[in-house]
């Protein structure tokens, strides 16, 4: 990984030259894959990274489960479904899908996934969001806390994509220790780890872009 010393001047430099805007600005990586057929969707990323240091912004976790999960959920989670709700979101799946742009990640139990996949899975599944399955009984509460801090990188068919390592008002020490998770769990997955990257970028959402030294990242 780069070395901590060039890694923080580079997030410090993001930070300085993105202008202040009137909502939270996520810091994110783009990547740029080569030598890659993402035709085969098996060489395509597509990972959720635990963030050692979290997002830097409270992300929505729902759970779908029995009345049982839900009051073992309930101090955790953002929004609590029962079984009977299935049916309401596959009667008005309009708002259903107003509602799963809301929401990061979902959670039901195993018992209902293939109630939730055959009837939701339309909608879920081209977002990335079909739901997390949990054994009746499990304990919900720290998948929700670690899906919190969790992103999803996941290139589809395109070279270029897009991983938040966090938030831009976050330490930049904290923004640095995210970016080697990602990194490291990205060059895991491909076949010729640094050599099908083409280059990395770091920005805030609506900042410059600054070209990270791949040499100095492996």
């Amino acid at each position: 990984m780069a070395s901590s010393k060039e890694l923080l001047a580079q997030i410090e430099e993001v930070k300085k030259t993105s202008k202040e805007r009137k909502f939270k600005e996520s810091v994110e990586l783009a990547i740029n894959m080569k030598e890659i057929d993402l035709s085969d969707p098996k060489n395509r990323i597509n990972e959720e990274i635990l963030l050692p240091k979290g997002r830097g912004r409270d992300l929505k976790v729902a759970v779908i489960g029995t009345e049982e999960m839900r009051g073992k959920a309930k101090n955790a989670a953002d929004f609590l479904y029962g079984p009977e709700d299935i049916s309401k979101f596959v009667e008005d799946k309009r708002a259903f899908k107003k509602l799963a742009g809301q929401i990061d990640y979902f959670i039901a139990e195993s018992t209902l996934m293939a109630n939730i996949g055959k009837s939701l899975g339309q909608v879920l599944g081209p977002r990335g969001k079909i739901p997390k399955p949990l054994p009746p009984g499990q304990e919900p509460t720290p998948i929700i806390g670690n899906l919190k801090r969790t992103v999803r990188a996941r290139s589809k068919d395109r070279k270029t994509f897009h991983v938040p390592v966090g938030t831009k008002d976050m330490n930049s020490a904290d923004i640095a220790e995210n970016i080697t998770a990602v990194v490291k769990r990205i060059i895991g997955k491909l076949e010729k780890g640094y050599g099908n990257i083409d280059s990395i970028f770091l920005k805030t959402t609506m900042g410059k872009a600054i070209k990270l030294n791949l040499e100095e990242l492996e």
